[in-house]
């Protein structure tokens, strides 16, 4: 039944698949391991309680987490060797090493430290607990950093030659980590990471609230939560211009089919803000637009001539609805954030920021807001980069490996299968522990747990806390 469709399509469907999976589960630990970090290092200078019962809160979500973003990120890169093992072959000898550096410095240093953090307040000083906890902050952000120098090479590749066999082969591995899209798609990815967080431990705070508006946990969470929003998610905004300039520097086409110009616009070109792309017609109709505007905001002048899809070929072209909309998602959800942050500034002004159940209630639906812009900026870059892997050098149709069309989709409702099912059952679990109140913590035991060989450091110790 599967043999009329594409190998090709059906490999993409499920790459894309799973690392839609993926992706939801680094972009929220990102930001958790480093408010973690923050949570303990209020604590132990200020010693106020609320802010260890916190981390105690979130450790434990963090946890769950961690272990589905990296379950999930195994299984997607054997598809690397499975249905993509020709692009493998061909720019393995670039984006090899790159992953291999990911995972002896970034995931060897989460290891090492994700289990002190995770067991060992109260079994060792505080001091070393707190270096893990920064240890495992500072992994994950090293891990986006190599994972986003190979995708941003594949967008906008540098430092390489190709060799006789049709290889890419390294020739400045500076040129080829720091390429030219590179930092703007690093700073753009971990902004982007904070506030999902923000707004998962803002829609926490918010669901206790309503429950109880003196919860002093509830209250410091969100006021944390709402703080980051109205300060990152402009920032955001600010990352968002410069990343679309540098895009459209070096994936013009990609930038067209953003924007919806099937035409050139020799005299300044449109931001549309609705309409619906015709491929067959290449043209966008019931468009809605500001007439220059988007000239305005990517070359910074009025007039300025854009070129449209009317001079790319039409194989060349991305899918321009997918682009098209999964951007607009993006940037609507995007303008969502910056409103929430400001419309809780004007809250803390007016010291209502724990008295406003209708804005908490805002809080709770914007809770999901990050990972659904998340995928869809992921959706715009890699859809946009079609038909390419390696941008303007190596077809998605040169790169798949010499698989049948049923084999890929057997694989992929196996995987449609199993997903759903472990990650649905690990996110109901998350759900579970999010709805318990923050601060309704067991009592402690009196002594601590102790493991053969081990001493009682807490009793011996002043300085570090009974074991949990």
């Amino acid at each position: 039944m599967f043999e009329a469709l594409d190998a090709v399509l059906l490999a993409r469907i499920q790459f894309a698949f799973t690392v839609s999976f993926h992706i939801i589960f680094p972009a929220f630990s990102i930001g958790l391991a480093s408010y973690l970090m923050v949570l303990e290092g209020l604590w132990l200078k200020t010693e106020n309680p609320v802010y260890l019962r916190l981390f105690k809160y979130w450790r434990k979500i963090f946890a769950v987490a961690f272990g589905m973003g990296v379950v999930s990120g195994i299984v997607m890169s054997y598809q690397f060797g499975t249905n993509w093992s020709v692009f493998s072959d061909k720019a393995g000898p670039v984006i090899g090493p790159l992953m291999a550096y990911e995972v002896l410095t970034a995931f060897f240093l989460e290891a090492g430290f994700l289990g002190v953090m995770l067991f060992g307040l109260g079994r060792v000083s505080n001091t070393l607990h707190f270096v893990s906890t920064i240890m495992v902050a500072f992994g994950t952000l090293l891990s986006a950093t190599w994972i986003l120098s190979v995708n941003s090479w594949m967008q906008t590749p540098a430092g390489f030659g190709i060799n006789e066999v049709g290889q890419f082969v390294p020739e400045n591995w500076m040129e080829i980590i720091f390429n030219p899209s590179f930092p703007y798609r690093l700073v753009h990815m971990v902004l982007a990471a904070y506030l999902t967080t923000a707004f998962v431990v803002g829609a926490v705070g918010a669901l206790h609230l309503l429950r109880n508006r003196q919860n002093p946990e509830a209250r410091k969470m969100f006021s944390m939560a709402m703080w980051m929003a109205a300060i990152v998610a402009p920032l955001q905004v600010i990352a968002g211009d410069f990343h679309g300039i540098n895009t459209y520097e070096h994936q013009p086409v990609k930038v067209m089919a953003m924007e919806g110009h099937y035409d050139s616009y020799p005299e300044g070109a449109p931001l549309y803000l609705f309409g619906i792309p015709n491929e067959e017609e290449q043209r966008l109709d019931y468009a809605v637009g500001i007439p220059k505007l988007s000239s305005l905001i990517i070359k910074h002048d009025l007039n300025a001539p854009m070129k449209g899809l009317d001079t790319v070929p039409d194989e060349l072209q991305p899918p321009v609805p997918i682009v098209f909309w999964s951007f607009r998602i993006m940037v609507g959800i995007g303008m969502l954030m910056v409103l929430v942050g400001f419309v809780s500034l004007f809250l803390r002004w007016r010291r209502k920021l724990y008295d406003a159940p209708l804005f908490h209630r805002a809080a709770m639906l914007m809770g999901p807001s990050g990972f659904v812009a998340v995928l869809a900026g992921w959706i715009t870059t890699e859809v946009g980069r079609q038909p390419y892997t390696v941008y303007g050098h190596l077809m998605t149709s040169d790169s798949i490996a010499p698989v049948e069309a049923p084999a890929v989709a057997a694989s992929l409702i196996a995987f449609i299968v199993v997903y759903f099912a472990l990650f649905g059952a690990g996110t109901l679990y998350i759900l579970k522990m999010m709805n318990k109140t923050p601060g309704d913590v067991r009592p402690l035991p009196e002594t601590p747990t102790r493991t053969a060989g081990t001493t009682q450091l807490a009793a011996k110790r002043p300085d570090v806390l009974p074991a949990e």
